[in-house]
Order: C-alpha cells, then sequence, then structure tokens
C-alpha cells in the first residue's frame, strides 16, 4: 500500500517518526510535514505568502521526505496536487501521531484532524492518529504505531465512506494496560475562554489565552469516555455539514411552492 504521511507537530516529531518507522516495514510511505509546529492550526491554508517546499534525503524508512512552510492542510493538498507523481499519489492518508489528544470539539481546530480531512476532501481515505498523553518521547508512540500497521488490513473490510476519516486516540499507556478498542461518537470538550491581559518590557499590552479544560460528557459511548476506560477510539467523522433535519423547518417558514421570500 501506498500511504502519504503528514501531521501538525512538524517534520522532526517522534510521533510521525515512529509512525514512518512501523508502517515502512510493509507500505510504501512518502512524508509530507509542516518545517515546525502548526499545532491548533485548524483547517487554514496558505494563500497569501509563497508557499516553500524542500525535499530532504529519506529518513526511518521513507522513500521519499518532504518539509514545507505552510500548514497541515497546505501538506496534504499540494502533496496531492503538486508534489506527488501519478504512480507515488497514495492509496490512503494517516495524519499524525500526534502530541496529545483530538476529542470532541478539539477536532474543530485540530491541524492533525484537518490533515486527514483534506485528504478526504480530495477524494482519498484519511485516518488522524493522536495519542492521549503529555510525554513525547520515541518509545512513547510505538505501541501506536504498532497497533496501525495491525490496523491497516481491516480497512478493506469497510466501506470507507466519502466525506470522512477516522479520527484514532491512543491512551498513553503500554499494551498490557489497555483495555480494548472502542467505536465512539464525539464527546463534548471544551476551553473555557479567558484570556490573561498582560504588559510586555516596552509597555505594549498583550493577551495570553489561559482557558482550562473541560469535559462535559461523561456518558458511554464517547471518545471522552473510552480513553478514560483506558481504551482507543475510533470515531468516524465527516466534513458534511449541512444540518438536514431543520431544512423542512426553513423551507416552512420562508418559502412556498418552492419559492422563498426575499426581504
Amino acid at each position: 500500500m501506498k500511504i502519504l504521511l503528514s501531521n501538525d507537530d512538524g517534520i522532526v516529531a517522534n510521533g510521525i517518526r515512529a509512525l514512518t518507522e512501523a508502517l515502512s516495514q510493509e507500505h510504501e510511505v512518502y512524508v509530507i510535514a509542516p518545517d515546525r509546529e502548526r499545532s491548533a492550526a485548524g483547517h487554514s491554508l496558505t494563500l497569501h505568502t509563497p508557499l516553500r517546499v524542500e525535499e530532504l534525503e529519506p529518513k526511518f524508512g521513507a522513500k521519499r521526505n518532504w518539509v514545507t512552510t505552510g500548514t497541515p492542510g497546505d501538506c496534504v493538498k499540494i502533496g496531492l496536487s503538486a508534489i506527488l507523481s501519478e504512480d507515488e499519489k497514495p492509496d490512503l492518508i494517516i495524519s499524525g501521531i500526534n502530541h496529545g489528544p483530538n476529542l470532541g470539539a478539539d477536532i474543530l481546530y485540530s491541524g492533525t484532524v484537518s490533515c486527514a480531512l483534506e485528504g478526504a476532501m480530495l477524494g482519498y481515505p484519511a485516518i488522524a492518529t493522536s495519542l492521549a498523553g503529555l510525554h513525547s518521547e520515541l518509545d512513547d508512540f510505538k505501541f501506536a504505531a504498532e497497533f496501525m500497521c495491525k490496523f491497516l488490513p481491516k480497512i478493506k473490510e469497510i466501506n470507507f465512506p466519502k466525506k470522512s476519516i477516522l479520527n484514532i486516540n491512543f491512551p498513553s499507556l503500554g499494551a498490557d494496560d489497555i483495555a480494548g478498542v472502542a467505536i465512539t461518537k464525539l464527546g463534548t470538550r471544551m476551553f473555557t475562554s479567558n484570556y490573561e491581559k498582560r504588559v510586555d518590557p516596552r509597555g505594549k499590552v498583550y493577551y495570553w489565552l489561559a482557558g482550562e479544560l473541560i469535559e462535559y460528557d461523561e456518558n458511554d459511548g464517547t471518545d471522552i469516555n473510552a480513553l478514560r476506560m483506558n481504551k482507543i477510539s475510533i470515531t468516524p467523522i465527516t466534513f458534511e455539514m449541512t444540518h438536514k433535519s431543520i431544512m423542512a423547518d426553513l423551507e416552512k417558514a420562508f418559502c412556498k411552492d418552492g419559492v422563498c421570500d426575499w426581504f
């Protein structure tokens, strides 16, 4: 299988290294990643400045490696549209392994998830992977990377839906402490929007986001609860954002006989 790897932690992050080393033993791996950490970049693209791309010497078993000055979304978009040749186009895109979890509403800000979503938007099956812990040594990611090697053959058993990705979060535990796998929905996990107002040495005012994490959802079936139970969570996510259930009410309120009022 041909696999394109990217992330939001940067080309030198241990998460993407562990994934590259593990997957390249059985697959043809290409890596396109940012030149620095771009966490919480969301699904942004570079429009107003040049996007620079440099090919590096292949490392950690990858067939080819590139580094870009762009966002995680840029990496996947330019990779599929301009860098990879036709015979290098991937069968699958994997983002990560992220240094930290991507649960609940986190995915709206996550560069890791956006990497995968960009691939899905361009018609490729894609997976976002994250390790739910503060540790970032290479060994911390090895179980997650090994799990992905065993998980990929399972992809053939599902009808991978278009406009969708799989979001996988791993507990930061050893293999013996993992309690299993759970297919989950997104929980509710938000940060309070507290900003500290400060003054720099030159007297200029600046603000520092200092929100605290709030996890509202403790119900079974969520990605948050799965990790609490020491399970690997696998959540299918779609970027099809139309809220179809309210369309009939809108039609009734604003339209008649197929014609909608204009004020």
